[in-house]
């Protein structure tokens, strides 16, 4: 039986080899430094606890001790907690009704999400009622032609309703069920009361795919 022809062999260089493993380094130094900025550290987490405790106080709501040690704290998990983010007091939230305090750092961002329907449940509806600052939010309907909100870069993309709605202390706007808003504090920051039906909050569609609404908080 005649010898089986392997073929020609392939010769690989010195130099592919070195530059292939540098890709991999490479990748490898992205990935890593991708995931950490996607993470909030325990020293981060405690600072922004202090300046929303700080903001809430001076808005005239009180905390226990416990309740300013609860605060969420959430990047959204994009690593840019100053530009977009939320920090969260829940004082309840169960199978009828939800009450919530928002603090929202100057010009910081909730990014574009809805609440969606989940079994026979239409979907969360939310009124949110400025407290403190200027809040601004943005919502379906017709394109308000000079918006005062700052789109980030980091959500260019991702930002595709422009109806906005300017809320300061003492008003306030309803979201019904399934509809598409993001919001942003004024120069001086927010505080915002949120009532609403049960919230799942785990459930939201976020038009960026990037975002993940469950914060990771790791040891500094």
């Amino acid at each position: 039986m005649p010898a089986r022809n392997p073929g020609p062999a392939v010769v690989v260089s010195v130099s592919e080899v070195v530059e292939s493993d540098d890709v991999q380094r490479t990748l490898l130094r992205r990935t890593t430094n991708e995931r950490q900025a996607s993470v909030i550290t325990e020293t981060q987490a405690r600072r922004a606890r202090k300046r929303a405790a700080e903001m809430l106080s001076r808005a005239g709501v009180v905390l226990t001790d416990e309740e300013q040690r609860g605060i969420e704290v959430v990047d959204f998990g994009l690593g840019v907690l100053d530009t977009i983010g939320l920090e969260v007091v829940t004082f309840v939230n169960n199978e009828r009704y939800c009450a919530k305090e928002l603090a929202l750092f100057p010009r910081q961002t909730c990014p574009e999400h809805r609440h969606p329907p989940v079994g026979p449940d239409p979907g969360k509806q939310e009124t949110l009622r400025c407290r403190r600052g200027i809040v601004y939010l943005c919502t379906e309907g017709e394109p308000t032609q000079d918006v005062k909100a700052r789109v980030p870069l980091e959500s260019k993309s991702y930002c595709t309703v422009s109806h906005e709605i300017e809320l300061r202390p003492g008003e306030q706007h309803t979201f019904p069920p399934n509809t598409l808003h993001w919001f942003q504090a004024g120069d001086e920051g927010a505080v915002i009361s949120s009532f609403s039906s049960t919230s799942r909050d785990k459930g939201d569609i976020f038009t960026d795919p990037r975002v993940r609404r469950e914060p990771e908080i790791v040891p500094d």
